[in-house]
């Protein structure tokens, strides 16, 4: 009779194997590897892995962090454009984070797509339970090919629930204005947003300029008491896909870093410039950022 082996015994001799190997490798690298940060993303999957949960693994990984993730809804989505999208059942996103909480040292959280009220509520109710040092809220509404990935309910869930929580939110200009009424046409009309979504409660606000022709590859940054201007490299590309999902994601793995957030900001921002300056011309839309830019 065959024998079926439980998948979570462990096969013989596994642990002496781990030890050989370990033994092989220089201190430093073990004490680096035991002392990775670990970071998690809340968002959606994209298939065409340029934005969403693809994008924030690869840009958290990048960034030096172990990177983690609980997929709340699953989007047909390629770089032309999002065809279809399944939101999980909140229980299964309830117990994705229950997983998480219950084995790792999480650091830091970075929230993307809640497509719905009860979503934002309910990740908003498992922070606050968890306690965690540095949550970054990325209140993700639509899609770079102009696809609404938020209902219409789950903005007030978001401004009611979440941003409250928030360390940094992290809204380009469209979401700016959609979550405060206003309109962005200067760096005057910005600081009046920053201003108007710190009483929301969040404890930073960095708004996105972005390919904006208003702002230009410039970035505000606002802490309830002073502004901060990161003015950045305009690049010239239509390759843009996953910019946001990957900025908001850098920042979280920077924060799980120990960097101070103005500093976080800087080196995020950094990164994401080079990732789009050597971006993937890939598909028949608008390609990813090339998150492991560095390798090549």
């Amino acid at each position: 009779m065959r024998t079926v082996r439980n998948l979570t015994t462990p096969r013989p001799h596994a642990r002496v194997e781990a030890c050989d190997a370990t033994r092989k490798l220089p201190l430093s690298c073990f004490l680096s590897c035991t002392m990775l940060k670990q970071v998690l993303t809340i968002a959606g999957s994209d298939s065409g892995g340029g934005a969403g949960v693809q994008a924030d693994l690869k840009a958290m990984s990048a960034n030096g962090t172990y990177a983690m993730s609980v997929i709340t809804s699953i989007t047909a989505q390629n770089t032309t454009g999002v065809t279809a999208i399944h939101d999980l059942p909140d229980s299964i996103v309830e117990a994705q984070i229950d997983a998480i909480f219950a084995d790792f040292d999480v650091a830091a959280v970075k929230t993307g797509m809640l497509s719905s009220a009860a979503l934002a509520s309910l990740v908003s109710r498992k922070l606050q339970q968890y306690h965690v040092p540095w949550i970054v809220v990325d209140p993700v509404m639509v899609s770079k090919s102009g696809h609404d990935l938020l209902q219409a309910d789950a903005i007030d869930a978001l401004k009611q629930a979440l941003i409250p929580l928030a360390s940094v939110i992290t809204p380009n200009i469209h979401e700016a204005e959609r979550l405060t009424g206003l309109t962005i046409r200067s760096v005057a009309d910005a600081r009046q947003a920053a201003k108007a979504l710190h009483q929301l409660g969040c404890q930073h606000v960095l708004i996105k300029g972005g390919h904006s022709p208003e702002l230009p590859a410039t970035d505000l940054l606002y802490d309830g008491r002073f502004f901060r201007m990161y003015k950045g490299e305009w690049i010239d590309t239509p390759h843009t896909h996953g910019t946001g999902c990957t900025f908001a994601s850098a920042l979280a793995a920077q924060l799980a870093l120990g960097k101070p957030l103005p500093d976080a900001v800087d080196a995020a921002k950094q990164y994401v410039t080079e990732a789009i300056r050597h971006s993937l011309a890939i598909g028949q839309g608008r390609g990813p950022t090339n998150h492991f830019y560095f390798l090549s």
